[in-house]
């Protein structure tokens, strides 16, 4: 509980309570998904991958694929994040966790270079979102972002319009990055966050989930 609490306001804390817990309950599934979901928060990125690929041996199913692609792209494998969004299991995934994986999916193409290749991905994962789904505004926003980084700024334009629209708790900048694009200055946050939300951290309401 202590390691949940603590993984957005300080994630170093978090990652010595959630160490601690796994030297008690290491062969709880939920506690190694614990623990990797807050090395991830930390930074941990091979702790990490090595924790999710233990809670998914103990517990079966997808896990959090998008996580651990993510974790996979830190540490400089893009190769290895599209394996993951290419494996037998991430057809298992409900819809919002397949959206997080199609995102970080895009960022592991841009990544290797296959721009294009990224914008195509994220084209069609756009235009097959469902418009109420609590990821869809990420969706248009790691898309918005992708466009603005290639030069095609009103089609950005449009798309962080979209994205900011869709974000009703604001927990994005689409909206500043919006006005930014229509006042013709470029915003600080240039470059696209194509990562996994914040809300994967254990306790989210949104972002990433598990599939049981």
């Amino acid at each position: 509980m202590a390691a949940g609490e603590l993984a957005e306001t300080d994630p170093e804390l978090a990652w010595q309570h959630a160490q601690a817990a796994r030297s008690q309950g290491g062969r709880i599934a939920v506690v190694r998904e614990t623990v990797g979901l807050v090395a991830y928060r930390a930074g941990q990125w091979a702790e990490a991958l090595s924790e999710l690929r233990a809670a998914r041996r103990m517990a079966g199913g997808p896990g959090l694929l998008a996580v651990m692609a993510d974790a996979e792209r830190a540490l400089g494998h893009p190769e290895r994040a599209l394996e993951l969004a290419r494996s037998d299991e991430a057809t298992q995934l409900a819809p919002d966790s397949a959206a997080e994986l199609q995102i970080v999916a895009a960022g592991a193409r841009a990544d290797l270079g296959q721009r294009d290749a990224a914008l195509a991905a994220l084209r069609g994962a756009v235009q097959a979102a469902d418009p109420d789904a609590a990821v869809t505004f990420r969706l248009y926003y790691a898309y918005a972002a992708l466009l603005e980084e290639e030069g095609r700024r009103s089609e950005a334009l449009e798309w962080f319009v979209r994205a900011a629209d869709a974000d009703v708790e604001d927990e994005s900048d689409a909206a500043e990055r919006a006005r930014a694009l229509a006042d013709g200055a470029v915003p600080d946050a240039a470059v696209p966050d194509l990562s996994v939300p914040d809300e994967s951290t254990p306790g989210a309401d949104d972002g990433v989930q598990t599939d049981e």
